[in-house]
């Protein structure tokens, strides 16, 4: 199967500043890989995903981000109290499928977010030869 890149990721709802440009700078880096997928609780309720909008300066920063590195937010639905907490961010199309949120886990307030991470099965072959030297008749490359 090919690489993946799977990541957990929470954010508490008063962070801002240093902490904030540290993830993103890893996120830049992570995107960086042929398959990503980042899911958690990144604390952006203010985020209009419809309208692609944030009344915050950090959540404007967050969206700008998700552009910046080409992230896909999936999640469609409310995962706590009709807002939209929980993402899953993948920078390629079709490698995340069958979204469902619904349902908790123990005593969370949050909707429980199932999916597949879809991939291919492929099989390479190498087709480096290795020239065996030992068997080379030097004497017609020097008469050349």
């Amino acid at each position: 199967m090919r690489d993946t890149v799977v990541g957990v990721y929470y954010r508490p709802p008063d962070q801002d500043g240093e902490p904030d440009e540290t993830f993103y700078r890893q996120l830049k880096v992570a995107s960086q890989s042929q398959a990503l997928v980042l899911m958690g609780d990144f604390s952006h309720p203010d985020i209009c995903w419809e309208a692609y909008r944030a009344r915050h300066v950090q959540s404007r920063r967050f969206l700008q981000c998700i552009d910046d590195n080409f992230l896909t937010q999936v999640v469609e639905e409310a995962t706590r109290t009709g807002v939209l907490l929980d993402l899953v961010l993948t920078n390629k199309e079709g490698l995340v499928e069958d979204m469902k949120v619904g349902g908790s886990l123990g005593c969370s307030d949050h909707e429980k977010t199932q999916f597949r991470i879809m991939g291919s099965m492929c099989k390479t072959t190498s087709r480096i030869a290795t020239l065996g030297f030992r068997r080379a008749n030097f004497g017609l490359l020097r008469n050349c």
